[in-house]
């Protein structure tokens, strides 16, 4: 992020996140982050990876509020 931040010359930019869920009792959540997939998580991953196509194209397209309304609202 530091990098993309430079290059831009602001840390203000708009971006699309994904949930990584929660660790499960008192895991680190360092090490829940960069722990590898699980099965169910690998089995979910391409619907993961098009939403969030999804959600950029839309971010680009429509602007950051369209893509907000669309992606951020709970399901």
């Amino acid at each position: 992020m530091r990098d993309i931040a430079r290059a831009l010359t602001t840390p203000e930019f708009p971006r699309v996140r994904v949930g990584i869920g929660r660790p499960v009792g008192r895991q680190d959540p360092a090490d829940w982050v960069l722990s590898p997939f699980g099965k169910d998580e690998r089995a979910n991953l391409p619907i993961l990876v098009s939403d969030g196509a999804d959600a950029v194209e839309l971010l680009v397209e429509e602007g950051l509020l369209s893509a907000q309304q669309k992606h951020h609202a709970p399901r």
